[in-house]
């Protein structure tokens, strides 16, 4: 459960306004107005992006995420960086304190991850980890706990939420599958999605012409139905989060755009 709402988190919230308390630790020194390099230009993203999400639980606000995708410079070249600050907020912060930080660098071609780290305070609960990645030997090295191996073209929780945005969906036929393979928390877990076709949603931001994923997750002790996750992205050039829903067995989370900047179209 936990892989699955943190993946929910960081595609569904992005941000667009550091709040005090959690300010990112993205310090770019780059000219985001004029950045380029292999890849970048080919992407529907770029720099500089900014959104913010608000977290429901039924109809109590239940916390933000904080993100922001810049450039940096990893193993002497240039490369994405983008980070998720992840924080409850009103009563649900008061029942369980959440305050997490999700970093990644990635290929701005491939889009696959270079490097993840995780840095959690759940209640009690802590926990840093920086995971490296090898795609040519096809290994992964934990901080925590040593090496892996990996299948090609794997995604972690950050580099997933790009390579999304950028599949072609008007070639696609309802219920078609898009198999994804990702790395969390040491694991590996599969994140696949269908294809449901397009809709129309309102939310408080305005009334928005969506793509609509389906996730596969696994009905029990959370969910009802295999189906019980959805995903809007807009139905544009940016494809950029729009909604996410969680139907599980004790209530409903929802996810919605209020806020974005520094979009590429």
């Amino acid at each position: 459960m936990k892989y699955i709402f943190c993946i929910f988190i960081f595609l569904l919230i992005h941000t667009f306004q550091v709040l005090a308390q959690q300010q990112s630790r993205i310090q770019s020194t780059v000219d985001l107005e004029n950045v380029t390099g292999p890849g970048m230009e080919k992407n529907n993203f770029i720099p500089g992006e900014k959104m913010v999400f608000q977290v429901y639980y039924g109809p109590l606000n239940a916390g933000k995420v904080d993100t922001y995708l810049t450039v940096d410079t990893f193993r002497n070249r240039q490369v994405y960086y983008a980070e998720a600050v992840v924080r409850t907020t009103g009563l649900a912060d008061k029942l369980y304190k959440i305050r997490d930080m999700y970093g990644g660098y990635f290929d701005p071609e491939t889009l696959l991850p270079l490097k993840s780290i995780r840095d959690i305070s759940e209640g009690n609960y802590k926990k840093h980890n920086i995971v490296e990645y090898n795609h040519d030997s096809l290994k992964a090295y934990s901080s925590e706990s040593g090496e892996h191996e990996i299948p090609a073209n794997i995604r972690d929780m950050v580099s997933v939420f790009y390579y999304v945005r950028t599949i072609e969906y008007d070639t696609m036929k309802y219920d078609d599958i898009i198999h994804i393979n990702t790395f969390f928390d040491d694991e590996l877990f599969p994140f696949d999605m269908r294809f449901r076709g397009r809709e129309t949603i309102k939310t408080r931001g305005g009334t928005f012409s969506c793509i609509k994923l389906v996730p596969f997750v696994e009905p029990g002790r959370i969910f009802k139905k295999e189906d019980d996750m959805t995903l809007w992205f807009s139905d544009d050039a940016n494809h950029v989060p729009i909604r996410g829903k969680f139907d599980l067995i004790v209530g409903s989370v929802k996810c919605d755009l209020i806020q974005y900047d520094g979009l590429k179209y």
